[in-house]
């Protein structure tokens, strides 16, 4: 069993996890379930055994303002045929076959995948619905200063694990905000190809997909763009 703690400074107060919470991933589910420090709260992980706490601030442009974008975009494309629900932020997904549960930035799930089983809602005894359980259609990770080998190697690996048929990862702290789609192959995720134009297709949401900028009183932005 392993901890990683990611921060941008000494002066944090860390959760405190239970024996059960770090020996097991049904026991890392149970605590998630009930602490306070749970991840819609605090963003903490588990994958095979791993634990990750990220206890940095998360900055307004490069990662909050591009998961609104990302929202806003794929919930106007859903959202006329009722095709699906999409969750932004704040909501725990488990995987037994995989053996993760975790708090991605972006979380898509098409009606035919809860209509067939691929994904059922968890609800707690007294608080609704509370996490996502099975294998989504997408999930979207943005990478931020803390979380560079988490959203390109371990979580890279734990989707994949998680069957999840397609994983985007935007970028969006340098002048050039960049957007991948990893496609599953039968042995690992593979990148779907970028037009000369910077375009690329998701075969999930049938869209191509890139990132532009757009400065806003003074402040320069990621912004998503669909055709």
């Amino acid at each position: 069993m392993t901890m990683t703690v990611f921060t941008e400074t000494d002066a944090v107060e860390v959760p405190t996890l239970p024996a059960a919470a770090l020996r097991s991933f049904a026991g890392f589910r149970q605590w998630a379930a009930a602490s306070p420090h749970s991840p819609e709260k605090t963003p903490v992980g588990y994958y095979q055994g791993q634990v990750w706490i990220d206890m940095s601030k998360e900055q307004l442009f490069s990662h909050g303002h591009i998961k609104t974008e990302f929202a806003y975009v794929i919930v106007s494309h859903i959202r006329p045929q009722r095709e699906g629900f999409y969750f932004c932020n704040g909501v725990l997904l488990s995987n037994a076959i995989a053996e993760l549960s975790c708090n991605p930035d972006g979380v898509l799930v098409l009606a035919r995948s809860v209509a067939d089983g691929t994904v059922r809602w968890v609800e707690s005894k007294r608080e609704g619905f509370v996490e996502i359980e099975g294998t989504p259609d997408l999930v979207l990770e943005v990478v931020s200063d803390s979380s560079v080998k988490k959203d390109t190697i371990t979580l890279r690996e734990a989707y994949f694990r998680a069957g999840i048929p397609e994983y985007w990862i935007a970028d969006a702290r340098g002048a050039q905000p960049i957007l991948r789609i990893l496609s599953r192959g039968e042995a690992s995720y593979t990148d779907v190809a970028t037009d000369a134009e910077g375009w690329v297709h998701s075969a999930v949401l049938g869209k191509a997909f890139r990132l532009g900028t757009l400065t806003t009183a003074g402040v320069t932005t990621a912004t998503v763009e669909v055709r």
